[in-house]
């Protein structure tokens, strides 16, 4: 796996203030972002009886809940600085989303680098952070983060996302790999069969984006009944963010099928909405 040597800009400790916040840009200047409030006695415990990291990681997210982001930002801070990877988990998605604080891409790849070097085991309760944290990974090293250490590399993202795949079958990172291997991505030599096979994996967990590519391959492999009824059926279930890529490829298939085979095609499509293939 490739890891990207990163200097933290979180001291150990800092309780108070979000401070000076230098985005990695380069010919940028630093910006300061604005000032938390501090956490009180009563969240963090006094110096010599503190409270655990995951008392104040529940107070940060009763604070977000609350419409409080300024306070929720500096109880992960402090919970994260303590080891807790659910506040670091936390913390890297709003740097990612500029949600409560100014997006940052490369604070947001920090935060994941740290959770993603944690030994968690497959089926512990902290698998699914660190799970995540390396499709993020994947996601920012295969296109870099300009103005940041974080080049392009998509060799490096293929790590990231076997990891995940394989270690911990995220059906994110398991499409990911089939798309990598389609397309021969990042040196990668293409392998339509092992593509494949990754993307029925992620297909049998409910991952729409496979489980259209995987017909869009039936299809063209001659399997146009099958193809054509799975892209139909992801089509129905897909996120509205997927819906209009998944969208031309099925209309595309659809145009070229035979008018038996559309409609036997249709009637399998609502048998796997209904039967939840």
């Amino acid at each position: 796996m490739i890891v990207y040597e990163v200097s933290s800009t979180r001291p150990a400790g800092r309780l108070a203030m979000a401070g000076l916040f230098c985005a990695v840009a380069a010919g940028t200047l630093c910006a300061a972002t604005p000032q938390a409030h501090a956490l009180d006695q009563s969240v963090i415990g006094s110096p010599d009886e503190p409270r655990s990291p995951w008392a104040v990681f529940r107070f940060g997210f009763t604070a977000y809940k609350s419409g409080h982001k300024d306070q929720a930002v500096e109880a992960y801070r402090y919970a994260a600085d303590k080891g807790q990877i659910g506040a670091r988990w936390k913390l890297a998605r709003m740097y990612a989303e500029g949600d409560g604080v100014a997006r940052n891409d490369y604070e947001a790849f920090k935060f994941y680098q740290e959770i993603a070097a944690q030994e968690v085991e497959p089926g512990s309760p902290e698998e699914s952070y660190v799970s995540d944290a390396l499709v993020a990974l994947g996601g920012y090293v295969r296109a870099g983060i300009p103005g940041s250490p974080v080049q392009a590399n998509p060799a490096a993202a293929q790590d990231y996302y076997m990891r995940a795949a394989a270690t911990y079958r995220n059906p994110n990172a398991q499409y990911e790999v089939g798309r990598m291997l389609m397309t021969g991505e990042g040196g990668l030599k293409s392998n339509i069969r092992q593509a494949g096979r990754w993307f029925q994996l992620a297909a049998e967990k409910g991952h729409t984006g496979a489980q259209a590519t995987l017909g869009h391959l039936l299809f063209q492999s001659g399997k146009v009944v099958r193809g054509l009824a799975m892209m139909t059926a992801a089509l129905e279930r897909a996120p509205a963010a997927d819906k209009s890529w998944i969208r031309g490829m099925q209309e595309e298939a659809f145009a070229l099928a035979g008018e038996a085979d559309r409609r036997t095609a249709i009637a399998l499509a609502q048998d796997m909405l209904v039967g939840g293939e």
